[in-house]
C-alpha cells in the first residue's frame, strides 16, 4: 500500500500547490532512500478555456523522502493535451 499512499500524497501536494493532477505515470524507489514520481498536471486551464485552446499538460518529476513527503519537484516538459507523443 506504500505506492498508493505515495501517489495520494503527490496528487494532494500538486492539487494544493501547483496545478490539478491529470495522472501519475511512474513511481520508482531510488537508492537515496526515497521515491521519484512522474506526474502530469493540467496547466493554465482557465487561460486555455478563455481563448478556446487545448489544455496544456505539464510533466513533473517529484522526489519524496522515506516519510512519503514531497521534498522537491521540477517541470520536465509542457505540451498540448491532444498532442500525440513523438509527433
Amino acid at each position: 500500500m506504500a505506492i498508493k499512499e505515495l501517489m495520494d500524497n503527490v496528487a494532494d501536494f500538486f492539487r494544493d500547490n501547483v496545478a490539478p493532477p491529470h495522472k501519475i505515470t511512474s513511481v520508482e524507489n531510488v537508492e537515496e532512500n526515497g521515491w521519484r514520481v512522474t506526474i502530469e498536471v493540467i496547466e493554465e486551464k482557465e487561460y486555455m478555456k478563455k481563448y478556446a485552446k487545448d489544455e496544456m499538460l505539464g510533466v513533473y518529476e517529484v522526489f519524496l523522502n522515506d516519510e512519503k513527503e514531497v521534498t522537491s519537484f521540477k517541470r520536465l516538459d509542457i505540451r498540448y493535451r491532444s498532442k500525440i507523443e513523438g509527433a
